[in-house]
């Protein structure tokens, strides 16, 4: 039998940031980030380091956008991933290391949070393959994702961004590595 034939993955909307919350509050660390890293300056993202950082990606959900799915295991909320253009993303903009490839239309996919009973599963190769599916029914290129290789030194903080593993898995090939361990790995449409 499928381990997950009750897995639902959905886009996050207003009426699902309640199980938004039950899965950012399962992670100690994802509970005072909730994706603002990507969204904020450093220094406002360190300022707002708890609760002040549920605030960016709770108003982008209240006005209407879906930065991102949530997964159900037989109705409860399992995981999250975090997926909307490159564009939105203002350290992504501003990095030097992970600077646009090219000029093709590609989506980022750029923070994973897995709920404690639902870990070392596979959920977030689900959960990487149905962000490209989602990009992509939205009229992106593709989809990219800055995974980390995990090595002796990685701590469990760190899988936030997936591993390569993960990602191939789940259809992605890796297309540049700017860093040793940090390979930008991408899913394009067919």
């Amino acid at each position: 039998m499928d381990q997950w034939a009750g897995l639902t993955i959905l886009p996050v909307t207003a009426d699902r940031l309640g199980d938004l919350a039950t899965v950012m509050g399962n992670c100690s660390t994802a509970d005072k980030c909730w994706c603002a890293y990507w969204y904020r300056s450093n220094a406002a993202f360190k300022a707002g380091w708890g609760e002040a950082n549920r605030g960016p990606l709770e108003r982008l959900v209240r006005a209407g956008a879906e930065p991102g799915l949530v997964a159900y295991v037989e109705g409860e909320p399992a995981g999250w991933v975090s997926v909307a253009s490159r564009r939105n993303f203002d350290r992504l903009n501003r990095s030097t290391n992970f600077a646009p490839l090219d000029d093709r239309d590609v989506w980022a996919v750029n923070c994973f949070v897995v709920a404690k009973p639902f870990r070392r599963r596979g959920l977030t190769t689900r959960l990487a393959a149905a962000a490209a599916s989602f990009a992509i029914e939205r009229g992106a290129e593709g989809v990219e994702a800055y995974p980390i290789e995990p090595g002796p030194k990685t701590g469990s903080g760190d899988l936030y961004l997936g591993t390569p593993h993960a990602f191939a898995a789940a259809g992605y090939r890796e297309v540049a590595r700017p860093l040793p361990r940090r390979p930008v790995m991408r899913r394009m449409r067919s």
